[in-house]
């Protein structure tokens, strides 16, 4: 299909698959992120039923973290 590995092989594996190390760092940031974001029960749980309220939740809780 064309993907590539993001992330690393294990250590006792007999062949080591490469991947790239710098999507392995962008991913990583990605899901600590929205690890931080579910903190949030109103974005965990998804009480608005409009997209457009979601998102400004979503552009607030990006704030509130990027301030921290």
């Amino acid at each position: 299909m064309g993907a590539e590995a993001a992330i690393p092989s294990n250590r006792p594996r007999k062949i080591i698959i490469p991947h790239d190390e710098l999507a392995y760092g962008h991913r990583n940031r990605i899901e600590r992120c929205f690890n931080q974001m579910k903190h949030f029960r109103r974005f965990a749980t998804r009480y608005d039923r409009r997209t457009i309220h979601f998102k400004g939740f979503v552009y607030l809780v990006a704030i509130m973290i990027w301030l921290q």
